[in-house]
């Protein structure tokens, strides 16, 4: 199955202060969005096999293309997450078939390794609806430097129809992080929790 997809949107957040400190370098997060038609609207299925194939073909298009925008190689990636908002001809489910079964290893292999959990949103909403897509290390998930999100919005999307599927990817954790745990350099790399 081939998504159709009616855009794709591509954005990066940089923050260079923080508190009146300079961030350097800066933190990067970018966020890779495709809009694409809901194969299922207005109907039920026992079967999301469709959705479920989608997943797997806009897990690597979309980590590709924030990976791109944020100029790095893929092993630099340093967290991710994925969303999904489903219009109003369509169910939750719709949202769990593209991002659960199948897209989050093309989106490991988009940025290398990846062996912690893909945090991951879903709703339901109308046009330019947004959603907070969970960030955490790509790596482990006890990394709480990590711990962020990035809001991920389409001004004309999602239609009764479509769906808007997001991805998103750092660079590096949030700007000025000092509330403890597990740092990035300590990553033991064994369980994709420490």
């Amino acid at each position: 199955m081939t998504a159709n997809i009616r855009k794709l949107i591509v954005q990066v957040d940089e923050i260079r202060k923080e508190m009146g400190r300079t961030i350097e370098p800066p933190t990067r997060r970018a966020v890779a969005m495709a809009v694409i038609e809901n194969p299922y609207a207005g109907r039920y299925s026992e079967n999301l096999d469709e959705l479920v194939a989608i997943g797997e073909e806009l897990g690597a298009l979309l980590g590709q293309k924030a990976v791109q925008a944020l100029g790095i190689a893929p092993g630099a990636a340093q967290s991710y997450g994925k969303a999904a908002i489903v219009g109003e001809s369509g169910e939750l489910e719709h949202a769990a078939a593209i991002l659960h079964p199948k897209l989050g290893a093309p989106l490991r292999a988009a940025v290398e390794k990846g062996a912690a959990l893909v945090p991951s949103a879903k709703k339901r909403g109308g046009l330019g609806t947004a959603i907070d897509v969970p960030l955490g290390h790509k790596d482990a998930a006890f990394v709480r430097s990590h711990f962020d999100a990035i809001e991920a919005r389409v001004s004309d999307a999602p239609r009764a129809g479509e769906i808007v599927v997001a991805v998103a990817v750092t660079d590096s954790g949030r700007p000025l992080a000092r509330v403890g745990g597990l740092q990035a350099h300590e990553i033991k790399g064994e369980d994709g929790l420490r």
